[in-house]
């Protein structure tokens, strides 16, 4: 019967075992072979010896190459002296797919080298850690969502208008026609909101900008909410529960593979209430630390840095002015200089890992900003056709999975979280 590394140490001793897996490293002694055999759940340390197993198994095991998948027929041995504390020891050795050349990760290469390979370099224990904790956040998300009475929609990412500006669009010629890979599922969560009520999406989002921060994909996942009948404070209310939420629960559910890695999930940091401060208060903030910061500035990624080292949990920035967020915000009644809007900072310099806001819902007002855009109209129509048909208070958000993953994990760079970066220098693999 095929044990995973992981059930080993259950097992008695002398019981008889099957083992599949990838050969991680290899040690010869004479007619001892020690293989340490990883899959997907672990490492074990396999022992082929002259006169336990069959010699034609231990040719094969003497002359192994790196990252050849096995066959293991043995039995368990709990050895304080093995990895683990176990280790099986082999009676036979099956070779199910030989490594034709010698592996080409070694010790010591850099960080270039390890993503020109990724396809190779995910098999190390720590990048299979960390895809297990981003695993374990998307199941995260969709456990908050769907306990919460939201509804689960499929969008399309082939688009014919602009979400969040023109200028960091991907085009493709779709059949002759310009279409566009999508920035946002928004749009489509807002007609869906009107059957719905309350949806939820995790896709992928395109963004064209030539940004090289360490925050910055050309292509991320994005956890996008609306909800009808909603205003500003059920829009934070939603985001501070899913946010604490689903940090406290992927430390809960990763604790092994947060050892491997060697990092600890501050939950304290996402404890309830988050902060909030409003737009004219985080240039204070930025003043006080050497920031000219006038009116209008858009907040990008230095000034969330320095806003957000000042605090020691999340952080609402509210109340964004006019001109800086995308036509569809609501205007504040009270003030229209600015948006009823709301981002949500991750503490000790992460800066944004949610956007958010107040829809516009009614028809007029909606036109009035898309022309203050100097956006066409006929491009929108769809969308505006939503507010000639019972329109409704409503807002959304989207999140980052990269973004809170990089937060949370201490990660050098957005890049780190993804199976697969696409950055604006990295296309391959």
């Amino acid at each position: 019967m095929r044990r995973r590394a992981e059930e080993l140490h259950k097992c008695s001793d002398s019981e008889e075992v099957e083992v599949w897996g990838w050969v991680r490293n290899r040690r010869r002694h004479g007619r001892l072979v020690f293989i340490d055999l990883r899959d997907s759940t672990g490492v074990v340390q396999v022992a082929i010896k002259g006169g336990v197993a069959d010699d034609e198994s231990l040719e094969k095991a003497s002359s192994i190459k790196k990252e050849s998948a096995i066959k293991v027929w043995g039995y368990v041995v709990h050895d304080p002296r093995a990895p683990g504390g176990v280790e099986v020891r082999c009676r036979r050795l099956e070779v199910v797919g030989e490594s034709l050349e010698d592996y080409p990760l070694r010790k010591g290469v850099g960080a270039k080298t390890l993503y020109d390979y990724r396809h190779l370099y995910i098999r190390s224990p720590k990048v299979t850690a960390l895809l297990k904790i981003r695993s374990n956040l998307v199941g995260a998300v969709h456990e908050f969502f769907r306990s919460r009475g939201f509804y689960e929609v499929d969008c399309p990412t082939i688009i014919t208008a602009a979400v969040e500006g023109g200028a960091t669009l991907f085009e493709v010629n779709y059949f002759g026609s310009k279409a566009y890979l999508t920035q946002s599922v928004q749009f489509y969560q807002e007609a869906a909101i009107y059957s719905l009520e309350k949806v939820y999406s995790v896709q992928p989002s395109f963004r064209a900008e030539k940004s090289r921060t360490t925050r910055h994909l050309t292509e991320f996942w994005h956890v996008e909410a609306e909800l009808a009948f909603a205003d500003i404070e059920t829009l934070m209310s939603t985001i501070e529960e899913l946010v604490s939420y689903v940090v406290t629960r992927t430390a809960e559910v990763s604790e092994k593979e947060l050892g491997i890695l060697g990092k600890k999930i501050r939950t304290e940091e996402v404890e309830k209430p988050f902060y909030r401060i409003k737009y004219e208060e985080a240039l204070g903030i930025l003043r006080e630390h050497g920031v000219n910061a006038e009116w209008g500035i858009d907040i990008g990624a230095d000034e969330e840095r320095i806003i957000s080292m000042q605090f020691d949990r999340p952080i609402f920035l509210t109340h964004f002015p006019r001109e800086v967020k995308a036509f569809y915000h609501r205007l504040d009644p009270t003030d229209p200089r600015v948006t009823l809007s709301a981002d949500l900072l991750a503490p000790r310099g992460n800066g944004e890992i949610v956007g958010g806001g107040v829809r516009i819902h009614d028809y007029e007002e909606l036109m009035q900003r898309i022309r203050e855009f100097q956006l066409n109209p006929e491009d929108y129509g769809w969308y505006l056709d939503l507010r000639k048909f019972g329109s409704v208070p409503h807002v959304g958000f989207g999140m980052g999975i990269e973004r809170v993953l990089k937060w949370i994990l201490d990660l050098p760079h957005v890049r780190a979280a993804c199976l697969f970066p696409r950055t604006t220098t990295r296309i391959y693999p």
